[in-house]
């Protein structure tokens, strides 16, 4: 059974940093790539960054380069996401999920298989 649980959501304001975790089980965090996304109140699900199998290439969408960091331990099995210079836009239920497509590392919600339940940020101006 697989199951991805986040940790390290709270509040910071504007400028301040957070670093997101994500522990999994059931799978293991290399061999499948990985992604965060997050969600805001009325809006759709969005990719965030993601971090492909073996090597780790990493991607990130527009407003997360320069700020964010995608990461993952692989004798932890953790994933994580270090988010510095936080704007108020970056408010949001954070998820990260694992995409068993080999391929290529999508950045498309729909092609991700496993999802953990989320952790809240929150960010003050």
């Amino acid at each position: 059974q697989v199951h991805l649980a986040e940790s390290g959501g709270g509040s910071v304001q504007a400028g301040g940093s957070l670093r997101l975790s994500c522990a999994a089980s059931g799978i293991t965090v290399s061999r499948y790539c990985m992604g965060w996304f997050r969600e805001a109140p009325g809006k759709e699900r969005e990719w965030v960054a993601r971090i492909g199998i073996g090597g780790g290439a990493t991607y990130y969408t527009d407003s997360a380069k320069d700020r964010f960091t995608i990461s993952r331990d692989d004798a932890k099995n953790t994933l994580y996401l270090q988010m510095n210079n936080m704007k108020p836009e970056d408010t949001a239920r954070y998820y990260c999920a694992a995409s068993a497509q080999t391929s290529y590392c999508s950045r498309s919600p729909n092609d991700y298989n496993y999802w953990g339940q989320g952790t809240q940020v929150a960010v003050s101006s």
